[in-house]
């Protein structure tokens, strides 16, 4: 009886039998602990989000001709302002919204901007709609967990996960415009997916997801959600975005150790200036591809978003001081932005 006892006793350790003659459960490694944890975390801001992302049927015209499309939108406050992509609505006649099984909800125009390929709607509802809440995209990280929520090909609240693959790219929009602030991810997006939800663990929204290379695995975009809230805003104010322009394109670029120390710069971003407009405010001011911005009237710029901030229409036709690295020296211009035509 001892040896008997002896054995079951090593099953109890190495997984076999209990002396009641149950099987024990299996051991949970580390590992799987934390798979657990991220499709836990992931299928809640799933389930969480998707209420708040749209179904957009469109009917226009484009190319002179009738057409219909479809795509996804955001809802952002229960009063039916929704954020989507310009390309979803440009040219439509009759939008309508459709938020899990509820019937189809009218929906207009409130303002487009082809420069962010964004567009801010206005569904038609007399209720209170479920919102879903626009985070600071400029905490988004490489490697952060990016979920795209939207209606790829008809399928409504489709869901996909990767993560954030890079942040603060530049897209040339379909006006030929480059969009700054772009998030990169690999959470696959298709057609349909336009104009949907990029959200981060927390279920916040950090873009609005609008396209994809052709050809490409794994390689998506999104406008990051500090300038969606500021076309947001700059549509309910004005109708329109009014910015200022200095005449440029850039990024963002990390700036390292030794130069923050070598130009006593405390901020660890700016802009990185890759293209000048010839004869823009920028040129005249004597500024030069591979200067890095810091800062605009005192403002420090730690991303495209900033200067997008800053170059607001209160900007338009005003010298502006500009703050800049050359190499290891910081130097400042005064230049004049005009304003960015439509």
């Amino acid at each position: 009886m001892p040896n008997v006892l002896r054995r079951l006793s090593f099953g109890v350790r190495s997984g076999g039998l209990r002396q009641d003659g149950a099987v024990p459960a299996p051991a949970v490694s580390a590992d799987d602990q934390l798979l657990d944890a991220y499709s836990t975390s992931v299928a809640d801001t799933i389930e969480r989000v998707s209420p708040t992302v749209a179904h957009i049927d469109v009917v226009g015209e484009r190319g002179g001709r009738r057409a219909q499309g479809t795509g996804s939108g955001v809802v952002v406050s229960p009063d039916g302002l929704v954020l989507t992509n310009n390309h979803v609505v440009e040219g439509a006649t009759r939008i309508n919204l459709r938020l899990g099984e509820s019937l189809a909800i009218p929906a207009r125009v409130l303002g487009r901007d082809p420069d962010t390929d964004l567009a801010v709607l206005r569904a038609e509802s007399h209720e209170s709609l479920p919102a879903a809440v626009l985070a600071d995209s400029k905490r988004v990280r490489a490697g952060h967990i990016a979920i795209a929520i939207g209606n790829p090909l008809g399928f409504q609240s489709t869901a996909t996960a990767g993560i954030v693959s890079a942040v603060g790219r530049s897209l040339r929009a379909n006006n030929g415009r480059l969009i700054d602030d772009v998030i990169q991810t690999d959470a696959a997006l298709n057609p349909g997916n336009s104009g949907g939800a990029l959200v981060n663990s927390a279920g916040h929204v950090i873009g609005i997801n609008t396209a994809t290379i052709m050809g490409a695995q794994g390689i998506c975009f999104a406008v990051a959600s500090n300038t969606a809230q500021h076309v947001l805003t700059q549509i309910l104010a004005h109708g329109r975005v009014r910015r200022a322009r200095l005449g440029i394109a850039g990024h963002q670029v990390t700036l390292d150790a030794r130069l923050r120390h070598r130009t006593a710069t405390e901020q660890r971003t700016a802009v990185r200036i890759v293209e000048i407009i010839a004869e823009g405010p920028s040129a005249r001011a004597g500024l030069r591809t591979g200067d890095i911005v810091i800062a605009v009237e005192g403002q420090p710029v730690t991303g495209i978003d900033d200067l997008v901030r800053l170059l607001d229409s209160t900007r338009i036709a005003r010298t502006v001081e500009i703050k800049f690295i050359r190499g290891e020296t910081v130097m400042t211009v005064a230049a004049a932005p005009d304003e960015r035509g439509n």
